[in-house]
């Protein structure tokens, strides 16, 4: 029964209204006056109002006015009664609100008349919110369950999907087992590096769309942050094994995406868990799984590992490693140690290579090769290899001044620091602040830093060239590509890797992949360094082939700068083999 709320000082009006209405199976509260009447429609929210305009004390635009400006009554339909019929009087009521007029005297068809009209419009009004209100829940609702980009239910929706499984576990085959696949692209951050956020978003939703297809239509696909993807894989003994779709996930992943006319290649690590030996809840199982990705992420990507209780302990301790490299910078616990370059031609020190070293408080002596990865995975390198940049060239400058002018020293740059948009004016910075000429500093870059992005490298490379500083390419033989680069990038020095160092009197194949990299880069004008030298035989052979410089564990290990310097003043020399 609708409810309408009638405000009219005249009595007998005022009856007779409420009598009729009664009749039409209405609700009708009555009111005298203007202020009862305001009272009245905030205490009983009335489905309509129809009041009268002249009235003492508060009019009827003084009560539309309180009404409309209270957010309880403001869309409560509102009749005039009055026996004005004037413009302005219709355009005061219209401009306050009002939603229709009924001018004294009227029939009962005309008031009802009018009250049905409201109502009606009203009804069509609700079912219009209604229809927007509906709409927007969808919209809200998907926000909150799916993905935005790939449209793939997010984890909110993964979490509601695994509890609906277990609910219904009774139901499944006996030899049937729920495993939570836990997909993350490895290196996906150099799509976006490379070809922009635009190209990543069209990969991402590629990247889905396979997904969809490697599974069948009891699993579930989801996508929960960045480049992290989950299923829910629903497998048996028979017919379908969890191993075998994650080999269809690698492989399909694997084959090359067109992009926007770029053909893009990527790979992905996965993790699996297992309910219920591996987690009885979906926050544990996918945390599980996600450590079980760490782990296969560490052996290179593109393949997968399960998850085993000892992941827990390592995941704990590498998380501890990264609290404490975040503090190492500002606590002091970092030191540069430096390795002698020495002259083959002289068997004089003539220049040197900054390495970084930690020396944890409780941990003692952190090898690089444990924390690099992590400082480059967490973005730390870039002030930490900073940090080196300065500490090495203001060494080096202490040491020319105090009498080694000719001394040079090698600092490598991580991808992160070469990918920097202002590099050069960092360096030029740190030189400036530091007072080392720029001939120098000489920067090393590893092949995979270049793969990535080969014009803007070269761009970046001819910067630095111009600023006087020496090219270094280390780690040579060991990536991709790398006669053609020696072509392509403006170095000024090659490092052969170590690998085919120590294998050098032992192995014909190293042996003669030493003698052609000293031979083409002689042809190309670039100087070499043989790395990890430890025996006298390899610089006889390194002599004999006319190496330029070597270093290694045969004449010093990486030492504190206070050691060097003390060799420096010895005037230490590698003694020469005598070629016949």
């Amino acid at each position: 029964m609708n409810k309408i709320l009638v405000i009219e000082d005249e009595e007998p009006v005022l009856a007779g209204m409420s009598a009729l209405l009664i009749a039409e199976n209405f609700d009708v509260i009555g009111a005298e006056n203007g202020k009862v009447g305001v009272k009245l429609a905030i205490k009983n929210q009335p489905d309509l109002i129809i009041c009268d305009v002249t009235m003492p004390e508060l009019d009827g635009y003084g009560v539309l006015r309180e009404l409309r400006q209270n957010p309880a009554t403001a869309m409560i339909p509102f009749i005039f009664l009055t026996a004005k019929s004037t413009k302005s009087d219709l355009r005061q009521g219209m401009e306050l609100g009002a939603d229709d007029y009924l001018t004294k005297p009227f029939t009962r068809d005309e008031l009802l008349g009018a009250i049905a009209a409201r109502f009606k419009k009203q009804t069509v009004m609700f079912e219009h919110y209604s229809t927007e209100l509906q709409h927007t829940e969808e919209k809200v609702n998907h926000l909150v369950y799916y993905n935005n980009l790939t449209g793939l239910p997010n984890r909110l929706s993964l979490q509601e999907q695994f509890y609906q499984v277990i609910a219904h576990i009774d139901k499944l085959p006996s030899q049937s087992s729920i495993s939570i696949l836990s997909i993350s692209l490895d290196r996906f951050s150099r799509v976006n590096d490379v070809l922009g956020y635009t190209l990543g978003d069209l990969l991402f939703k590629s990247v889905a769309e396979r997904l969809t297809m490697c599974v069948s239509s009891g699993d579930f696909v989801a996508h929960l942050q960045a480049d992290i993807f989950a299923i829910i894989l629903l497998t048996d003994d028979k017919t379908k094994s969890d191993v075998g779709v994650i080999h269809d996930i690698l492989n399909t992943i694997s084959q090359p995406f067109m992009l926007e006319g770029h053909e893009v290649f990527i790979t992905a690590s996965i993790g699996i868990s297992r309910y219920p030996s591996d987690g009885g809840d979906i926050d544990t199982l996918i945390k599980n799984a996600s450590l079980a990705t760490f782990g296969a992420k560490k052996q290179g990507g593109n393949t997968y590992q399960f998850y085993t209780s000892d992941m827990q302990a390592d995941s704990v301790d590498q998380l501890a490693l990264e609290s404490s490299l975040r503090r190492a910078l500002e606590r002091e616990e970092f030191q540069v140690y430096y390795q002698p370059q020495v002259e083959l031609k002289t068997g004089n020190i003539v220049g040197v290579e900054a390495l970084i070293r930690w020396q944890h408080p409780e941990l003692g002596l952190i090898s690089p090769a444990t924390f690099i990865p992590l400082a480059e995975e967490t973005g730390l390198i870039m002030p930490i290899g900073e940090w080196v940049l300065k500490t090495a060239c203001a060494q080096t400058k202490a040491w020319q001044t105090a009498g080694f002018s000719s001394l040079r020293v090698a600092v490598n740059l991580s991808c992160r620091q070469f990918n920097q948009a202002n590099l050069g004016e960092s360096i030029v910075e740190i030189l400036n602040n530091t007072g080392l000429a720029p001939q120098f500093l000489e920067l090393e870059i590893t092949e995979s830093v270049l793969t990535q992005n080969e014009s803007a490298a070269i761009k970046t490379l001819n910067k630095l060239k111009l600023l006087g500083i020496e090219i270094s390419i280390d780690d040579f033989g060991t990536g991709y590509s790398s006669l053609s680069y020696l072509k392509k990038f403006p170095f000024s020095t090659l490092k052969i890797d170590r690998s085919f160092i120590r294998n050098i009197n032992t192995d014909a194949r190293c042996k003669n992949i030493t003698m052609a990299i000293i031979q083409m880069s002689q042809k190309l004008n670039l100087k070499v360094i043989a790395e990890g030298v430890e025996a006298a035989e390899e610089v006889f052979f390194l002599c004999q082939h006319n190496c330029d410089e070597v270093q290694g564990y045969l004449f010093c290990r990486p030492v504190p700068p206070e050691e060097l310097e003390k060799l420096l003043w010895k005037g230490k020399r590698l003694p020469i083999p005598i070629l016949i």
